[in-house]
């Protein structure tokens, strides 16, 4: 997903109408920028997704600026910094993160140092993911991918430093034992090695390449769970741990994230076949492919589904703080949120592929 130049608003207050479930919606030509709309079950002429977004974002950044100097050896942190502050990265993990944290009553101080682990977490998957080896993709969002720029060696460096970076910056930064307990911290620790190991991000990418995206519907869904939804998973689960969620708050923040991620896979295969198959897929299992556009758009208004079904039990009790995790379900199917400043075209930005979604994937 490309958030770009601009934040496109019908109006100052978020629109209570429902998203139109048509298949037209998937038909419209790539250039056509449609409002952002929160669920009606969640909206409020009071929440400013502009500033929400934005604001974070530039947080977010100048903290990762921070994070990653140039320090010796400059060859493999300069290829760090490339891939950590690539123009054009949406932030969506480090936000989610944020948000979920602050759903569940959490300060956003005790959840910004896992956020920006989380973002370097997600650039090594990008990095690992570009290699010739793999995808062999010489762009990323428009820019020279790591290995193009740097060569492989300085690649893969660059990206098995940035796992270790990540966790050290848990470590160092969280605010600890207040407000975050220390107990809580080996919790995040594992949550995120779980998400990027050899039984989450690492087996989509196996399962990819050995096959199994050409296999039936319940393959493929397999497939983008663990390729596509691990790192939404685990966004939302971290946050929820910061803040100070119940056991049952962490399963339904792991149910929401991990529909997240996999619709985002959804709708951009979508996306993608209705403009005629052009664009990089960042995975070869299409579900467009395997099962038809007629189903597929089933499966796209089920995961909605269950992901807007999840973020319902936190209404009643935190009411608005829900509306940021809201904004990630409705930007899956409206790509006309754009944000301000990022110096990208929406759906459209160089070497990016139609309504593509560098969001929260091993492949993304």
């Amino acid at each position: 997903m490309a958030f770009s130049a601009s934040l496109f608003y019908p109006s100052p207050n978020l629109s209570s109408t429902k998203m139109p479930p048509s298949p037209l919606l998937f038909r419209r030509p790539s250039s056509v920028s449609l409002p952002v709309r929160c669920s009606s079950a969640a909206a409020s002429s009071s929440f400013d997704l502009r500033t929400y977004w934005t604001t974070l974002i530039s947080q977010i950044e100048e903290a990762l600026d921070a994070a990653v100097p140039v320090r010796y050896p400059e060859s493999i942190h300069k290829a760090i910094r490339h891939v950590v502050l690539s123009p054009g990265a949406k932030r969506a993990p480090p936000i989610m993160c944020i948000a979920s944290c602050e759903l569940v009553g959490g300060l956003r101080s005790a959840a910004f140092p896992a956020a920006c682990a989380l973002e370097m977490v997600h650039a090594a998957s990008l990095v690992h993911d570009d290699l010739p080896c793999m995808d062999a993709s010489p762009l990323r969002r428009g820019h020279p991918s790591a290995h193009a720029l740097f060569g492989v060696d300085m690649a893969i460096l660059a990206g098995d430093a940035l796992f270790p970076l990540a966790y050290q910056h848990i470590v160092t930064h969280t605010p600890s034992p207040d407000p975050v307990p220390l107990s809580i911290i080996p919790l995040v620790l594992t949550e995120i090695a779980r998400a990027v190991g050899s039984t989450g991000m690492a087996a989509g990418q196996f399962l990819d390449l050995s096959g199994a995206a050409a296999g039936s519907e319940k393959e493929i869904l397999q497939v983008l769970e663990k390729k596509f939804g691990e790192m939404a998973e685990c966004s939302a689960v971290c946050g929820g741990l910061l803040g100070g969620a119940s056991d049952q708050e962490l399963e339904a923040l792991r149910r929401y994230g991990r529909a997240v991620g996999v619709l985002y896979q959804l709708v951009d295969d979508v996306l993608m076949e209705s403009n005629g198959g052009t664009g990089k897929m960042r995975s070869n299992a299409s579900i467009v492919k395997a099962v038809g556009m007629d189903r597929s758009l089933e499966l796209v208004e089920e995961v909605r589904a269950k992901a807007k079904k999840e973020l319902d039990k936190f209404k009643d009790k935190y009411g608005e703080k829900v509306l940021p995790l809201y904004s990630f379900v409705d930007y899956a199917i409206e790509r006309g949120f754009v944000v301000e400043g990022r110096g990208l075209e929406a759906s459209s930005a160089a070497g990016a592929s139609v309504g593509s979604s560098e969001t929260f994937s091993k492949g993304d």
